[in-house]
């Protein structure tokens, strides 16, 4: 595999960009492919095999366009198929993504620890297990967010029913004595301004952007995949509306682009 290949990253919706931003700015030689598999969001409601489904759908575009690694940025994709697509496709470096149990467990001062993700995210048995290994010593809360996507998906990052329907997740946590809430959903880094205007300036906000970008930086320099030729602009695709992509792809990230069909 020639290491100046792209980067295939690809999520449910819009909410895999925040974890695209993360890359980019660690890996700005990268060049990257984006699926949005918006005909297709939520994935937080379907069931583990049609979300196997898509996700093999989306990497055989991916391979066709020449990915040399793949990126899940999408918690519900990874619990219900990351370990099956290792498997399936054990030559290309793959990264998933998981809620930051583990460092919200750390950065907890009251020792209660509240989470905001997707139903999918919080019934998989991947979840459950992060909770036994990590996070035994202390209280961990669990808020299912439904609606959320699709505000972030229609770019309504400030708008009144978004701010009503955040503002109704985060009080009951915040009233159990929450200091640290989890960002277990890849779309809901875009609502930290507005998160930042809900809660206290005490409150710790976590998400695992970062970490799946040094993840990916750690995969390739291991197979020796790090790209060395200039940075190739990022290529889009969309299994939704291509158009409501081309408009909140400027809110979310700041520019524009074509968005092909997938």
């Amino acid at each position: 595999m020639p290491s100046n290949a792209p980067i295939g990253v690809f999520d449910s919706g819009v909410g895999g960009l925040s974890v695209l931003r993360e890359i980019r700015q660690l890996l700005p030689h990268e060049s990257l492919l984006y699926v949005a598999d918006s005909g297709h969001v939520p994935y937080g409601e379907k069931s583990p095999e049609y979300i196997r489904e898509r996700c093999m759908v989306i990497i055989e575009h991916l391979l066709a366009q020449g990915a040399k690694a793949l990126v899940l940025a999408c918690n519900t994709a990874t619990a219900a198929a990351g370990a099956e697509l290792r498997e399936r496709y054990p030559q290309l470096p793959i990264v998933g993504m998981e809620p930051a149990v583990k460092p919200a467990a750390a950065a907890t001062r009251s020792g209660v620890v509240g989470v905001l993700a997707t139903t999918g995210t919080l019934k998989s048995a991947k979840f459950a297990a992060l909770l036994d290994r990590f996070a035994s010593d202390v209280r961990v809360i669990t808020q299912p967010c439904p609606g959320l996507v699709e505000c972030i998906e229609a770019g309504e990052l400030q708008a009144p029913a978004t701010r009503q329907l955040l503002q109704g997740y985060v009080a009951p946590l915040l009233a159990e004595g929450c200091d640290t809430l989890i960002l277990g959903c890849t779309h809901y880094p875009f609502l930290r301004p507005l998160l930042h205007e809900l809660v206290p300036e005490s409150i710790t906000l976590i998400d695992t952007g970062a970490a799946v970008a040094r993840q990916l930086q750690r995969l390739l320099i291991q197979d020796d995949l790090l790209a060395t030729a200039p940075v190739q602009p990022t290529r889009y695709w969309s299994s939704g509306d291509t158009a409501q992509l081309c408009r909140v792809l400027p809110i979310l990230l700041g520019e524009k682009a074509e968005v092909l069909s997938l």
